[in-house]
């Protein structure tokens, strides 16, 4: 079913491993296509409470295929397929993990910010090259990286091509941890497994209430927190939580 991808479960996190060795896992339109089905059908199964997304130590991703960028015409990029397919990630509902090694670049920089969480190896490399190349990023990159690290470090890495170090990158809020490279996956699937036993219509809801954090004025995120909270509250996964927690035994989460 993939060529570009491979897709693994470990407990209940789903593993999506890009697997484009030879071209340092750069991002093709296909291989983006591919992650984008994988996201979605990880979504539709219940037994799966969250995502990680990874590469292989060398690189996580080295950016987009340029080979296939130099190819690729004004009006292509203009039906907006490759948008609709980063899309499908930032729209996912369970919580998704970027597991970064090595080279995450250019477009691979932007795939891992799309993801909620970021555990990086000691050798992680970010960096938002687009400028060597003539262009600038366009799949976040000027967007994501300046509300994650602030405008004048952002500036320096998109003007200046500067390459952020894994543990520049956790001082600067980057990415939650660093670890050393035989760890980090490792790390990853633990983060996973631990939110995907929580209780997956509050992780959901939460997941959804932090990202709005970021795009609405503080008394309108007030607002959408409390709606949420609301919809949290109604379900019977509150009754169950609570309920467990006077009888003093692990809850059974329904998802409802």
């Amino acid at each position: 079913m993939y060529e570009n991808i491979l897709l693994e479960t470990h407990g209940k996190v789903g593993l999506i491993r890009l697997n484009r060795p030879k071209q340092l896992n750069a991002i093709n339109t296909a291989t983006l296509s591919e992650i984008a089905r994988a996201v979605s059908e990880f979504e539709q199964h219940d037994a799966i409470g969250a995502m990680v997304l990874t590469g292989n130590e060398r690189a996580f991703a080295a950016g987009a295929d340029i080979a296939e960028f130099q190819q690729t015409s004004l009006a292509e990029l203009l039906r907006g397929l490759r948008a609709e397919q980063y899309e499908v990630l930032r729209r996912a509902k369970k919580p998704l993990i970027a597991a970064v090694s090595g080279f995450a670049y250019g477009g691979g920089c932007e795939l891992a910010m799309m993801c909620d969480l970021i555990v990086a190896s000691e050798t992680a490399r970010f960096a938002q090259p687009e400028i060597n190349l003539g262009i600038i990023p366009g799949a976040g990159g000027t967007q994501r990286l300046t509300r994650q690290i602030g405008k004048y470090w952002a500036m320096e890495t998109v003007l200046a091509g500067r390459v952020l170090s894994a543990w520049e990158a956790y001082r600067m809020g980057l990415v939650n941890r660093v670890v050393p490279i035989e760890l980090y996956l490792e790390e990853a699937l633990e983060l996973g497994n631990l939110i995907a036993s929580r209780a997956p219509l509050a992780a959901q809801l939460a997941k959804d209430a932090v990202n709005r954090a970021q795009d609405l004025p503080l008394e309108h995120g007030l607002a959408y927190e409390r709606s949420q909270f609301l919809i949290a509250f109604g379900s019977e996964d509150k009754q169950e939580g609570t309920t467990a927690f006077i009888e003093k035994r692990k809850p059974v989460w329904r998802g409802r």
